[in-house]
C-alpha cells in the first residue's frame, strides 16, 4: 500500500499560466516566454491549464460553438452598444471576481494554422475580455481581480504583472522587468497606476519570477521586494531543429528568393520597432559605418515607430535602383519587412552576416542569445541584462553611442576572423541557457511555493 505522503510526491502538480500574450497574432517575446514555459511545465510533469481572455463568450451550450468561438472571437459578435454595457455590467460586477470556463479543444476545429502559437496544454480556460476587465478593475477599485475555477490550481503561474489573482492557489507572477520605471520615456504606460500595481503585487504575491539578474536587482532595490522572495529562472533557446538546422542551400535560396537579399550579405535587427529598441541611433550607426551591405529591420512598428524610422523616411539617398534582369526594382540600404514567419525569420538570422540589437534596456534580450544559438556573429548593448546573457561572445556597444556602435558595425563588416570567432564561441554561450537548465531553475522557483514534484 502506498502512503498518502508517497501519492503525494506522484501525483502531477496542477500549474496554470496565463495566456495575455499568447493570443496575439504577432506573438511577442512575453508570448515566447510563455509558451517555451509552457513546455517546460510539460516536461517536468506538470498538469498544465492556460487562461486565455479572448474577446467572445465561451458560454454557448453547445460544445462546438464553444470551441469554435475560442479560434474565432467574431462568432456572434455583438454591437459596440451591447460590448459598452457588458463591460460597464462587468466592472459593476467585478469584485465579486470571474468565473472561468472550460474550452472544450476535440480537434473538430481545425487548429493547425493556430499550431506554432499555441502553448503545450492539458486543458484550456477562459473568461470574456478578462485582461481588458481587470485593467479597468484595478483603474476603479486598486485591487487584483479574483478568477474562480471549480477546482483552483495548486499554482497560477502569470507570465506577465497582472491585476489577476486566483483564490485558493499559489499565485506566482514574472515581472520581465521594471522598464516603465527604469526608462519611463520609452513607454506609454500610465507610471503612477503601473506602479501602484507592480508595488501591489510584489508585496502580496507568493513569489515572483524574473528572467536575469539585473532585473532581480531593480524588482529588490525599486520595489522593496525580500531578496528570497525573487528568484531568475533565466529564459531558454529553443529553435527547432528543422528550422535550425535547415541545409545552408535551402536557407540561401529562401532569403534571396524572398527578400532578394544574399547570403551573409546583409546586417539584421528583429523585434518591436519601438523607443526601447534604439532602433533609431542603429540607423546612424549603420549609415555612419559605411558598410556597404544593407541593414534589414524584421519588425512590428509599436508606439513612437515614427521617431524611430524618421531618418530613413525624411531622406532619400537611403534608396537607390537595383536591375536584375529586365525587372527595375527599388532597393533600400535599410530594408524594413513589418513581418516574418518564425521560419523564414530563423532563415533570416542564419543568413545574415550579423544580428544588431543594441537595445537600450533588456530584461533578458532574448533576439540576441537567439542570433548566437544558430552561430551568427551579434552586436548589442553594454546596458541591462545584456553582458551578463551575452559575455564574451558577441561584440558589446554603448547603445546611447552612436560612434562606438557604427565602430563595432565596421568590425563585423570588415573582419572575417571576428565573426569566425563569434560564430563559435555564440552557440557555447547560449548553451548555458539550455531547456534542462532552464527545467532546473523552474523546478526549484517552484518547490518555494510548496510545489512537490512527481518522483
Amino acid at each position: 500500500m502506498f502512503s498518502s505522503s508517497s501519492r503525494d510526491r506522484n501525483r502531477r502538480p496542477r500549474i496554470f499560466i496565463d495566456g495575455y500574450n499568447l493570443a496575439l497574432e504577432q506573438g511577442t517575446g512575453v508570448a515566447t516566454y510563455a509558451r517555451n514555459l509552457s513546455f517546460a511545465l510539460r516536461d517536468l510533469g506538470a498538469e498544465v491549464g492556460v487562461l486565455y481572455g479572448t474577446r467572445s463568450s465561451t458560454l454557448a451550450l453547445n460544445s462546438l460553438i464553444r470551441e469554435i468561438a475560442f479560434f474565432d472571437p467574431l462568432v456572434g459578435s455583438p454591437s459596440k452598444l451591447v460590448r459598452a454595457l457588458h463591460t460597464l455590467r462587468r466592472v459593476v460586477s467585478s469584485p465579486f471576481g470571474e468565473i472561468a470556463t472550460r474550452v472544450p479543444i476535440t480537434g473538430r476545429v481545425i487548429s493547425t494554422q493556430f499550431q506554432s502559437r499555441l502553448p503545450h496544454f492539458d486543458h484550456l480556460w477562459n473568461v470574456q475580455n478578462l485582461f481588458a476587465t481587470s485593467h479597468l478593475h484595478f483603474r476603479t477599485y486598486r485591487t487584483r481581480m479574483r478568477v474562480h475555477f471549480r477546482s483552483a490550481p495548486q499554482v497560477m503561474h502569470w507570465t506577465y504583472p497582472l491585476a489577476l489573482r486566483v483564490p485558493g492557489a499559489r499565485n506566482v507572477y514574472t515581472m520581465h522587468d521594471l522598464v516603465p520605471l527604469r526608462l519611463p520615456y520609452t513607454t506609454l504606460d500610465n507610471k503612477r497606476l503601473y506602479f501602484r500595481l507592480v508595488r501591489q503585487i510584489a508585496r502580496r504575491a507568493d513569489h515572483i519570477i524574473t528572467v536575469s539578474e539585473c532585473s532581480r536587482r531593480d524588482i529588490v532595490n525599486l520595489l522593496g521586494v525580500p531578496e528570497d522572495k525573487v528568484t531568475n529562472t533565466y529564459q531558454s533557446v529553443e529553435i527547432p531543429a528543422k528550422y535550425a538546422a535547415k541545409p545552408l542551400d535551402e536557407v540561401r535560396t529562401e532569403v534571396a528568393g524572398t527578400f532578394g537579399l544574399e547570403f551573409r550579405r546583409y546586417f539584421l535587427f528583429f523585434g518591436a520597432i519601438e523607443p526601447k529598441k534604439n532602433v533609431g541611433r542603429l540607423i546612424e550607426a549603420y549609415l555612419a559605418s559605411g558598410a556597404a551591405d544593407p541593414l534589414v529591420i524584421v519588425g512590428k512598428r509599436a508606439w513612437k515607430s515614427e521617431e524611430e524610422l524618421r531618418i530613413i523616411a525624411d531622406n532619400e539617398h537611403i534608396r537607390y535602383l537595383l536591375t536584375r534582369g529586365d525587372r527595375t526594382m527599388t532597393r533600400h540600404t535599410v530594408m524594413l519587412v513589418d513581418y516574418a514567419s518564425f521560419p523564414l525569420l530563423v532563415s533570416l538570422i542564419r543568413g545574415a552576416k550579423a544580428v544588431l540589437f543594441p537595445s537600450l534596456y533588456e530584461g533578458f534580450g532574448l533576439p540576441a542569445l537567439e542570433a548566437m544559438t544558430l552561430g551568427t556573429p551579434v552586436m548589442t548593448s553594454n546596458t541591462a541584462s545584456m553582458p551578463e546573457v551575452v559575455g564574451d561572445a558577441a561584440l558589446q556597444a554603448d547603445p546611447y553611442d552612436v560612434r562606438e556602435m557604427a565602430q563595432a558595425i565596421r568590425a563585423l563588416d570588415a573582419d572575417s576572423d571576428l565573426r569566425g570567432r563569434l560564430s563559435v564561441e555564440g552557440p557555447a554561450q547560449a548553451a548555458r541557457f539550455s531547456a534542462e537548465r532552464y527545467r532546473a531553475r523552474l523546478r526549484e522557483a517552484y518547490a518555494r511555493v510548496g510545489v512537490n514534484w512527481p518522483q
